[in-house]
């Protein structure tokens, strides 16, 4: 789970009763005449991490696989899971961390495939902090979202103890104070500190083995009962990751600057480093989109270990399918 997506949950009991309602993606016609539509929910305002959607969208990729593909904006309490659900729309993107809590809750969820290879949330310090390594983090005070799994993991994991101020998202004391840690979203937060000419270092917490996905998840039913259009819909968006990261942001950046007005292009042009620098959508281990079972598996292992899940309540098999996916 990130620093600036809250994750806001409807009761899953709820969802879970209502799956299949809602509107549902009509079938293509006969012939293949009239492309299928569905709904994309974003979790956040269209930036960098969206670049193969926009992408996608603006170069006719979705319109290639026969499908009209309208893209949702998030934003604080967007209720991405309860939608996707419910089948109000029919993919959404979320944290596999959520995913795995809401599945356990009774939500017909599955995740599909990965938009990042790890959640992109770290720990921010100006270059002359002192803390350069987790074990550092003994008797210090961090400022990060008081319910985030990962701080009980580094506590277990490293055996040291800190103290934890609620994240207000603010970066002001960041920029001035050189002892100050503060959790943030690494393709985005540290822009607003670096741009004043500040030098920041990060703690990942991939690097730590708190390695979650930010992922792509859809309804069962749907993946059930439209699974060419599934695969189709993968299919685009690899292709628009590609095109999105190694070659020409330009198509998307345009349509981000039009439908979010609180980003400039210089911010688009540096968020879209930070992804490649980071190898977030892909590495030497993983393609675009790629999720394994293996990494599931020691993801449900973890949560059990910490106590937010139940032990032996999930199974690989319950959460995820990589099968949509293209194929090299």
């Amino acid at each position: 789970m990130n620093s600036r997506r809250l994750p806001v949950l409807l009761p899953i009991a709820a969802a879970a009763m209502f799956a299949g309602c809602g509107r549902q993606a009509p079938a293509p016609a006969a012939g293949g005449a009239a492309p299928f539509k569905m709904t994309m929910q974003l979790d956040w305002v269209a930036e960098p991490e969206h670049g193969a959607f926009y992408t996608a969208e603006a170069l006719g990729f979705f319109r290639d696989e026969g499908l009209d593909v309208t893209l949702v904006q998030g934003g604080p309490n967007t209720y991405v899971l309860n939608k996707v659900a419910t089948n109000q729309v029919q993919v959404g993107q979320s944290d596999s961390t959520t995913v795995l809590v809401a599945i356990h809750n009774g939500a017909p969820l599955l995740n599909v495939g990965a938009i990042f290879q790890h959640d992109p949330s770290v720990f921010m310090m100006q270059a002359a902090n002192p803390v350069n390594a987790w074990a550092d983090l003994q008797g210090r005070t961090v400022m990060a979202r008081p319910e985030w799994a990962f701080l009980p993991y580094l506590r277990k994991k490293y055996h040291i103890e800190f103290n934890v101020l609620a994240q207000n998202f603010n970066f002001a004391r960041l920029a001035v104070d050189p002892n100050f840690i503060q959790q943030g979203y690494y393709t985005a937060d540290p822009y607003y500190v670096v741009r004043q000419g500040v030098k920041l270092k990060f703690l990942t917490c991939w690097d730590a083995g708190f390695d979650s996905y930010a992922t792509i998840v859809t309804n069962r039913t749907f993946a059930r009962d439209h699974g060419p259009e599934l695969k189709a819909f993968l299919r685009a968006l690899h292709r628009g990751w590609q095109t999105y990261l190694e070659k020409d942001p330009g198509p998307a950046h345009a349509i981000m600057l039009k439908i979010n007005p609180k980003v400039t292009a210089d911010y688009l042009d540096w968020s879209r480093g930070q992804i490649i620098s980071a190898q977030l959508a892909r590495n030497a281990e993983a393609d675009y989109l790629s999720i394994t079972p293996e990494r599931y598996s020691r993801q449900i292992s973890q949560l059990e270990e910490l106590g937010v899940l139940p032990p032996d309540s999930l199974k690989v098999n319950d959460v995820m399918d990589a099968s949509f996916l293209p194929r090299p």
